[in-house]
């Protein structure tokens, strides 16, 4: 006579294996919001208005020979032998030593002095005028409101709309290209690259 077994499932193991699964996808879930949150953390210290300012100490340290010179020391740097004078990507200039923002290449122009050159700040209150007698001249130097740093000076023979010429040392700054803006806690600015809605169905329009 034969005799027939019935295989039973294993319970226990299907609970292992929900189990094991379970935890793979909670070790996930937490591995991505952590690297979010170090992600946020890093952005909010670059925007950060209340970030304290790095001692003298520590900025001889991280700024170059140049980027101290100019920065701390109201320099100059060399005409035509700079990072930015001749660039023509898309993005915006920021505080070499706070990440504010400065500058748009939107408002950059070739200015012919070997320096890049805007015709104003992307935000007014972002850079700070001051009167300038050294050297024997009377000018108006311009300098970041967060790190207090030297930037350039402005003048009054810019082009339209503004008239006017913020000469400013590449040492002073850090470009970030559009493709980065948002990457690096700057995606507000977008909208400034984006053409306006109307623009933007006509060049659908075949």
């Amino acid at each position: 006579m034969n005799s027939t077994h019935l295989l039973r499932p294993h319970h226990g193991s299907h609970k292992t294996l929900w189990f094991g699964l379970l935890g793979t996808i909670l070790v996930l879930v937490g591995s991505i919001l952590f690297a979010y949150a170090q992600t946020q953390k890093k952005v909010a210290e670059k925007m950060n208005p209340t970030k304290q300012m790095p001692v003298d100490a520590e900025l001889k340290k991280q700024l170059t020979k140049d980027q101290y010179h100019v920065t701390r020391e109201c320099g100059t740097e060399t005409p035509f032998h700079n990072a930015y004078w001749d660039n023509h990507r898309a993005g915006i200039y920021v505080d070499l030593i706070t990440g504010e923002p400065l500058f748009s290449s939107l408002d950059k122009f070739d200015s012919g002095t070997g320096w890049p050159s805007f015709t104003k700040p992307i935000a007014p209150g972002n850079v700070v005028e001051k009167r300038d007698s050294s050297h024997g001249m009377e000018r108006t130097e311009v300098r970041g409101k967060m790190s207090d740093s030297h930037l350039g000076h402005v003048f009054d023979d810019g082009p339209a709309p503004t008239g006017e010429r913020f000469c400013v040392n590449s040492a002073s700054l850090r470009f970030v290209p559009v493709e980065k803006l948002k990457e690096e806690g700057y995606g507000q600015y977008l909208s400034l690259f984006q053409p306006p809605q109307g623009q933007q169905q006509q060049a659908q329009v075949p």
